[in-house]
């Protein structure tokens, strides 16, 4: 399992995008979710670290109503298998968020952490790629 990003749920796209780039930040990476939802992945070139910006828009199965404390919305983490990684945090206390799923090549999960924090897992699922090879 490896750290790469951390999400922050943003209500204006481009107000926080002028924000964190007068900060240094570099736009790396950015899409469109299937949910209706849209990132922005953020650099700079002092850590591989990346800060991801997430818009959700009424409707969309993530939009949440803002709240104190909603900010912060997901660690980010590129694992090897999903459902491997998913029983063995289970194990430990975590708590499934939402269903595992797969967009194009990439399956991905959400949990929350003990106190409630979401967790985002992605990478490949060994039943897909099983599925794959027959």
């Amino acid at each position: 399992m490896r750290f790469i990003y951390t999400g922050i749920r943003v209500r204006d796209l481009q107000r926080s995008l002028r924000f964190y780039r007068s900060l240094g930040f570099r736009v790396a990476n950015r899409g469109k979710m299937e949910h209706g939802g849209v990132f922005v992945q953020l650099k700079t070139r002092l850590t591989p670290q990346m800060l991801e910006l997430n818009y959700y828009p009424k409707g969309s199965r993530f939009y949440e109503g803002y709240k104190n404390g909603s900010e912060l919305d997901h660690l980010g983490f590129r694992v090897e298998d999903v459902e491997e990684c998913l029983k063995r945090l289970k194990k430990i206390g975590a708590r499934l968020a939402v269903e595992p799923w797969s967009e194009g090549d990439t399956t991905l999960a959400f949990v929350k952490d003990p106190d409630g924090i979401w967790i985002e897992l992605f990478g490949h699922s060994r039943k897909k790629s099983k599925e794959q090879n027959r």
